[in-house]
């Protein structure tokens, strides 16, 4: 195998990876910023990204709403 092989086969894991991270964060329920986040995360961590994603499972937020004071 030669080196440009080499880098070919890698490019396009790296690729497969990214898109399959994709994939999985579109399925979520997550804000626009979220996913943006989340997308970044598994796009500038080359190899670990996208299985630390789907590994974390990342949910939406939970707002907490203050309760008004029962009388």
């Amino acid at each position: 195998m030669t080196s440009e092989t080499l880098l070919l086969i890698l490019f396009a894991y790296l690729l497969a990876a990214f898109l399959l991270a994709v994939a999985y964060l579109f399925h979520r329920k997550l804000s626009l910023g979220e996913s943006i986040s989340w997308g970044l995360l598994a796009l500038l961590v080359p190899a670990l990204g996208p299985f630390l994603v789907i590994l974390s499972q990342p949910k939406p937020r939970s707002r907490k709403r203050r309760q008004a004071p029962r009388p």
